[in-house]
């Protein structure tokens, strides 16, 4: 809408200075409501929040004085909930893909040249139809994907836990669009992942239960069958390649992940061992065929650091479910997941990716030996520096999203399926959030956005404009683990009809509110509002103008956003809510 002095003279001749002005505040107030917006081009307050800007800044102790030289990189290299990585290279170019479980939406997909800096381009599922993870908890859905590429296409094969089992999914493109999944004929259990032989016929693996019942809790099996991917059927009956792990008779448990490789002529088959917690491994195999049998490696586990004491300088534990590649220039790294406990026992920010190179030995790989750790910094690969993440993915960094765009940014996450558009963006400059009646602590699509917490210590903080029009309503941040495990601080009016902050503890089935405060009347309609991380403890502030803050909670027990005490395989979101009844 627009309409110049000049023009707006013309449009009402004869009328007396009293009645222009009149007629002058009626079309101001038009632009209003027209825009949704006052004359200073902010929102108008309503029951649907709208976020200026969210800010996220990562302050972990030991890269404060970390001297990292121009040769060197630092690990992990993409810090948070990254789990369950896998990598293929094409040409100069590498992709990797994670796991995403029920977040929507699903398998991040990144882009690097030099292994070390990793640019996210996009999700393989990021449309509603390829993801049903309707009413799922949050740690189902999207288990561990694997990527390959072969003759200009590229795919991606995945399980959706509860959703429709083991796929595949294809681009020409890693940036998209992505197929819709194509359902694997006879592959069950879960982590499929695919072999393309140079003789052209095709291989998928997978997890499943042995043939023979189980011999104990955790047994499992790797399964193998020959492929046709035109008519998407499989052409050789399944067969059992490794049975319960490299030593049945030490009952390892939870054989997973597998990825068969050649090299120099030999088939290499390398998968997770000993579950996802502190005697999470890697082991190796070898055979002439990709049919088995497969010999194990005299090295085994060539990556896990379940006996090394966890009391040092930068432990990272729960090591394995790996994947490998060949540089252009011959050498070798791999990818895999690791968590870092903060007192021993507790970590929030999920499972990271990490980045180690891998040596040979007689035909052998290994990735770490005896007491090795796994450093916080080594020297990179043999590769052309790429630019630098923006969102940044390791280290210390501090990020703020302005909303300055039309279209979320690829590190926001939402839960499970949006099956309604319950956001948008005013003026490319603010993200309003529909107020719906979707709670946080059930099984729906709240309105929720999100990012991954990718720091022991640090902070997440926003400005918010809203005003809450009855009780029940409430807007604001939470430190999100999964529908059982939150904290959430917003704004609401209490049963006396005053506004009021508060914050919300959720663990298990116990839900209550630990604090609140009414505020002054002459508070108004914009909050800011920040989270502190440290570790085991949580510090919840807000303020009205951003300078000073003040504490609403200090010291909330953040432990309950440890995956050790809420179970599931997700790490902690941060991110903004709207809640209404109505």
């Amino acid at each position: 809408m627009s309409l110049n002095f000049q023009n707006f003279m013309e449009a009402i001749p004869n009328k007396s200075m009293g009645q222009i002005i009149k007629a002058g505040i009626v079309i101001v107030l038009m632009a209003v409501t027209t825009t949704g917006c006052t004359s200073d081009n902010s929102p108008t307050p309503t029951s649907d929040p709208v976020f200026d800007w969210f800010k996220y800044k990562g302050n972990d102790p030991y890269y404060k004085d970390l001297d990292v030289g121009e040769d060197e990189y630092v690990n992990p290299i993409n810090a948070g909930y990254y789990p369950d990585p896998s990598i293929v290279r094409v040409e100069d170019d590498y992709y990797m893909v994670n796991s995403s479980f029920a977040h929507f939406p699903g398998i991040p997909i990144f882009h690097s040249t030099d292994l070390v800096n990793w640019t996210q381009i996009g999700h393989v599922l990021d449309r509603p139809s390829q993801m049903p993870v309707d009413s799922l908890g949050i740690s189902r859905g999207v288990f561990a994907p694997t990527i390959e590429y072969h003759d200009g296409t590229f795919y991606v094969l995945n399980t959706l836990v509860d959703a429709g089992g083991n796929f595949m999914v294809t681009a020409t493109d890693p940036a998209g669009p992505w197929s819709e999944p194509i359902w694997l004929d006879r592959v069950g259990g879960i982590d499929p992942s695919i072999f393309f032989d140079d003789d052209g016929k095709v291989y998928i693996i997978n997890n499943d239960a042995p043939e023979e019942e189980p011999l104990y809790q955790g047994h499992r099996a790797v399964w193998i069958r020959e492929y046709d991917l035109e008519t998407n059927k499989s052409i050789s009956e399944p067969k059992v390649i490794i049975n319960g792990g490299v030593d049945i008779s030490t009952k390892p448990i939870w054989i997973e992940g597998p990825h068969l490789m050649k090299v120099n002529g030999e088939y290499l088959l390398h998968a997770a061992e000993g579950g996802t917690g502190p005697n999470h491994s890697q082991v190796v195999l070898k055979g002439d065929n990709p049919l088995g049998p497969f010999t194990p490696g005299p090295n085994n586990p060539i990556l896990t650091q379940r006996h090394i004491p966890v009391d040092r300088d930068f432990p990272v534990e729960y090591v394995g479910h790996a994947d490998m590649v060949e540089t252009a220039n011959g050498e070798w790294w791999t990818i895999f997941l690791g968590v870092r406990l903060y007192d021993g026992v507790n970590f929030n920010i999920g499972r990271e990716t990490y980045l180690l190179p891998v040596s040979w030995e007689d035909g052998w790989p290994t990735i770490l030996k005896g007491d090795e750790e796994v450093p916080v910094k080594l020297k990179r690969p043999n590769l052309p520096y790429a630019e630098k993440a923006n969102p940044p993915t390791n280290g210390n960094f501090t990020y703020t999203d302005d909303f300055d765009n039309d279209k979320l940014a690829f590190n926001w996450l939402m839960l499970r399926t949006p099956r309604s558009t319950w956001w948008e963006f005013i003026n490319n400059d603010y993200l309003s959030i529909q107020a719906r009646p979707e709670k946080l602590s059930g099984f729906g699509n709240p309105s929720f956005i999100g990012r991954r917490q990718q720091h022991v210590y640090g902070s997440a903080s926003t400005k918010m404009i809203y005003e809450p029009e009855s009780a029940g309503d409430e807007a604001g941040i939470s430190a999100f683990q999964g529908e059982l495990f939150n904290y959430k601080m917003g704004i609401t009016i209490n049963q006396s009809g005053e506004k009021e902050i508060f914050l919300q503890k959720q663990e298990g089935e116990t839900q209550e509110v630990i604090a609140s405060e009414v505020l002054p009347e002459n508070f108004g309609s914009t909050y800011y509002l920040k989270i502190n991380a440290r570790a085991g403890e949580y510090d919840f502030l807000y303020s009205d103008n951003g300078d000073s803050w003040t504490k609403l909670f200090e010291g909330a027990d953040g432990t309950i956003l440890s995956t050790s005490r809420a179970g599931g395989f997700v790490g902690t979101l941060l991110g903004m809510f709207a809640y209404s009844e109505n």
